[in-house]
């Protein structure tokens, strides 16, 4: 059964209205982009991009949002496009209860197939249940799939990392093993942005060497580049990276 309130009529049928929605993505591609960003994720077919520009896709959804097409859309599990899923986690976005959200990232959260898709999404709707997330974010934590941990990492990035840091949240995700590179890279990109905001903490992680051999030096690498991070900060991160 959908997480969504049924709708009251159907828009044509829901072949027809699927195909309106693709033709009209169609219409906002660029093909040399399409080439680029194919290229950004490897993990995906050439043939699974459309190529359109973010800023274009967003346009799109503001004009959709709210409607019966979204609804519909947002009932159209799996779809056949990157841009097409990419449009689905936008409209994600717009759901205006803790629990609807909840529902809807448990059904789209197994088809996201790319980090680009994962990282896209910003839930502002957290923002006002940090004291229960965690629960959640913890369950993502514990999938075997790719982008569910990556997107759960990335939550507590964006909401625990400033005036509801906790270090327990930090602690589990340095106990995180994982084979898959685009796990690792989100939790590089986590300890780095927590030197970046809590540095006296991050760093015993490091010198204790808390996290893995691969993700320890990338965070250090990742926060070496960060303008956030001060100059005497990044040569001591230097002097911390280890021989794999």
């Amino acid at each position: 059964m959908s997480i969504y309130k049924a709708t009251k009529k159907w828009y044509y049928n829901y072949g027809d209205f699927m195909k309106k929605i693709r033709e009209h993505l169609l219409t906002l591609q660029d093909i040399a982009y399409k080439d680029f960003n194919s290229r950004l994720i490897p993990t995906l077919k050439k043939e699974d991009f459309i190529g359109i520009r973010i800023p274009v896709l967003r346009k799109y959804e503001k004009e959709i949002r709210n409607t019966e097409e979204a609804e519909l859309f947002l009932n159209s599990l799996p779809h056949k496009y990157t841009e097409e899923y990419n449009l689905h986690a936008l409209l994600l976005e717009n759901i205006k209860t803790y629990d609807g959200i909840i529902d809807a990232l448990n059904e789209f959260l197994p088809f996201v197939d790319n980090w680009a898709t994962c990282d896209i999404m910003s839930i502002k709707i957290f923002k006002k249940h940090l004291d229960i997330l965690p629960e959640q974010l913890d369950i993502w934590l514990n999938s075997t799939h790719t982008y569910t941990i990556r997107f759960a990492i990335k939550m507590y990035m964006t909401y625990y990392l400033d005036d509801s840091f906790n270090i327990e949240y930090m602690t589990k995700i340095s106990k995180i093993r994982s084979d898959e590179y685009y796990v690792n890279m989100m939790i590089a990109w986590y300890f780095a942005t927590a030197l970046a905001k809590q540095y006296d903490t991050a760093i015993k992680f490091l010198e204790d060497k808390r996290l893995s051999t691969w993700v320890h030096n990338k965070t250090i690498s990742k926060a070496v580049e960060s303008f956030r991070v001060t100059k005497e900060q990044k040569e001591y991160l230097k002097t911390l990276k280890v021989k794999d």
